[in-house]
């Protein structure tokens, strides 16, 4: 399968992110969720920590609103909040709820180290930094995301249990908002910086994205450890 086209900067940021990229979208726990071997208890383990990690990323895109320079990126991040918050985090309602887990019990789940150092550490780059170092951190889990379905979509076994999972970010829906995100980070990164290959800037916005990354891959093995 060919690279999804989320644009520029996110090709870059993938390409400088290299090795950890591949772990981040090849993990065992994707290919898991791919085949269907991935177990239960890692899987009802991993939605319960994401569902709150998303209160986070909520929050996190919230901040963006108030970094941002231009209507545009206001509408994305906005938009972006309520996919999350009215759209995203349903999934994990609607299947908690079938193994006995009620959404109060998953808003006040107590968070499990590596949930609690992404989020935290997305929140910290927008708080220190400007807009684009919180989009440099945010961008892993929505294109990532949003790579790992479409490969998944059309590779997972007929038989996997986490179709539902699966569907929601190979969706066309989801795969629109990659790539509007992705060209308002190109928009802001033109705004702000100009070239990003030019830019003393460019080294530290890609030690963002590649650090967000990893502990993407922490996330995932959060889950996978949880057998």
């Amino acid at each position: 399968m060919s690279t999804p086209d989320y644009g520029k900067t996110f090709a870059i940021w993938r390409e400088g992110a290299a090795g950890v990229w591949q772990d981040y979208t090849n993990h065992q726990f994707v290919a898991g969720l791919g085949d269907g071997t991935l177990p239960r208890k890692a899987f009802l383990h991993y939605l319960i920590q994401d569902y709150v990690f998303l209160v986070h990323f909520s929050r996190a895109w919230s901040l963006g609103v108030v970094k941002s320079e231009t209507l545009e990126e206001m509408r994305v991040c906005a938009g972006t909040v309520d996919a999350l918050v009215n759209h995203e985090m349903s999934l994990h309602v609607k299947t908690c709820a079938a193994e006995g887990i009620d959404e109060a019990t998953l808003f006040n789940a107590a968070e499990d180290v590596e949930n609690l150092a992404y989020t935290r550490y997305v929140l910290d780059a927008g708080l220190q930094g400007d807009f684009l170092d919180l989009m440099a951190t945010l961008a892993p889990c929505v294109m990532g995301y949003g790579e790992i379905g479409l490969r998944l979509g059309q590779n997972k076994s007929a038989d996997t249990p986490y179709t539902d999972w699966i569907e929601t970010y190979a969706d066309p829906e989801y795969q629109t908002v990659c790539a509007t995100v992705g060209a308002m980070i190109d928009n802001a990164v033109a705004r702000r910086i100009g070239d990003l290959g030019l830019s003393p800037r460019a080294g530290v916005l890609q030690d963002r994205f590649t650090k967000a990354t990893a502990l993407e891959v922490g996330f995932w093995q959060m889950g996978l450890n949880a057998r």
